[in-house]
């Protein structure tokens, strides 16, 4: 009994320390975001969100504060560990992007490519097949973006600081993105016990 209480305890303070990472990274303060991750990946090291169907692990959001604070070599490390998890698909995409940044272009692009196409048939299947998927980029503008990443890609000649440029927009939209869709699931959850008022 007591070490199902800990480990509820300590799934609890996993997950308040990723919400306030995604509350600091959100705001642009990745140096502020970085230590709630890093706790929480001491505390369980194969956390994986639960509030959102889009998968993301504890370490693609120690890698993301990372390389939003400008230091790659460390982003590397801890999207390489995400990346062993083959259903996070944002690990994908950033390890594409540092793999582009450093230089290995077909490396990069072989991840973006991979990471950019599983999310946006992800986004597909939400809107077909999941209760919630009416939520989750009804404008088609985060599945529009991709498209013309893919697209950039399928050059000859990337431009490769535009395409870089766009996956880390596309990485801040889906982390927006799941904040609106708290919001929409939460306002119709209210309007449902209100009788419709």
């Amino acid at each position: 009994m007591g070490s199902i209480l800990f480990y509820g305890c300590a799934g609890f303070q996993v997950a308040g320390e990723i919400q306030q990472g995604r509350i600091a990274l959100l705001r642009g303060e990745p140096t502020v975001a970085l230590p709630h991750f890093q706790r929480a990946a001491s505390l369980e090291p194969n956390y994986v969100l639960n509030f959102a169907p889009l998968h993301q692990g504890v370490w693609t959001y120690v890698g993301r504060a990372y390389y939003d604070a400008g230091n790659l070599g460390e982003a590397r490390k801890a999207l390489e560990r995400a990346r062993l998890d083959e259903s996070d698909d944002l690990a994908k995409l950033y390890l594409g992007l540092i793999l582009a940044r450093a230089g290995d272009r077909e490396g990069g692009s072989r991840e973006i490519q991979t990471g950019l196409r599983r999310l946006h048939d992800w986004l597909d299947y939400m809107e077909q097949y999941h209760p919630d998927g009416r939520f989750w980029d009804p404008g088609r503008y985060l599945r529009s973006e991709i498209q013309k990443s893919l697209t950039m890609l399928s050059r000859k000649d990337v431009r490769w600081p535009e395409l870089i440029s766009s996956g880390e927009m596309l990485g801040k939209k889906l982390e927006e993105e799941i904040e609106l869709v708290r919001r929409s699931q939460v306002l119709e959850q209210t309007k449902g016990e209100n009788g419709g008022d």
